[in-house]
């Protein structure tokens, strides 16, 4: 009977853990781009943030999304892909809604059906990035479904998935080095990055997903690790917003 009791005992402990550690994969990845949103939200100033970040989220989580008909793996990342793209979304929204209103001139809209490559993911209006997914969702979404059975091009979007997010730290990395100044950027976002990402890479390597999955994670801990290299050497450097408030009226 004790032995009963402490099998069911261990049973339900693991099933614990696995709720809990699923319930983490799922939102944890949403929760590092709180504080750089109320960043933002609380400076009105966008400069210290790329873009480009939410670019490479958008395509890396759309494709995994695909990848999952391909080739099933966790529902929770599933889950976590659908969450971080609407997230992504947000952040979209409220960068493109601060940038116009700082706008001290009014300039000419630049939107995606422009089709500008100099204004390539620098559009005024939210809808034009919410066009250039969908457009990209659509594409995505016919090929997979043509060459579905084709298992290299499978494994080719899984890749092509993680990958992009494993480069997502980058477009960050550029801002920073283009700016010499970590300022407007979040450092609770980098550093719950690192967290999220070594538990990620840690959960992969537990739950055996996909090869592609925990090798880019180890890329993407490596490309976080940069990033708070870079708020070190740049902790002395005054940023944007130091050097427009030092500037004569």
């Amino acid at each position: 009977m004790d032995s009963l009791l402490e099998e069911l005992s261990d049973i339900s402990m693991t099933k614990l853990v696995t709720w809990i550690s699923s319930g983490a994969m799922i939102f944890g990845g949403m929760v590092p781009y709180i504080p750089q949103y109320r960043e933002i939200k609380k400076t009105e100033e966008t400069e210290g943030f790329s873009l480009f970040v939410c670019l490479s989220l958008l395509v890396a989580n759309t494709l995994r999304i695909l990848f999952w008909f391909g080739k099933r793996y966790e529902i929770p990342l599933l889950i976590q892909s659908i969450i971080m793209n609407v997230t992504m979304f947000a952040m979209i929204h409220l960068c493109v809604s601060v940038r116009s209103k700082n706008q001290i001139i009014r300039g000419r809209d630049r939107v995606f059906t422009d089709f500008d490559r100099r204004y390539f993911w620098a559009w005024t209006d939210f809808v034009s990035y919410v066009d250039f997914i969908l457009l990209f969702t659509i594409i995505s979404s016919v090929l997979m479904y043509l060459f579905i059975d084709f298992v290299p091009f499978v494994e080719v979007i899984g890749f092509l998935a993680v990958f992009t997010e494993a480069l997502l730290g980058v477009p960050q990395v550029l801002c920073n080095y283009q700016n010499k100044s970590t300022e407007g950027m979040s450092l609770k976002m980098v550093i719950m990055w690192a967290m999220g990402d070594s538990f990620k890479t840690g959960y992969f390597l537990v739950r055996e997903a996909p090869v592609q999955f925990w090798l880019c994670g180890g890329l993407q801990v490596c490309i976080d690790a940069f990033i708070l290299c870079q708020v070190y050497w740049y902790r002395n450097k005054p940023g944007i917003r130091s050097k427009k408030q030092d500037a004569p009226d």
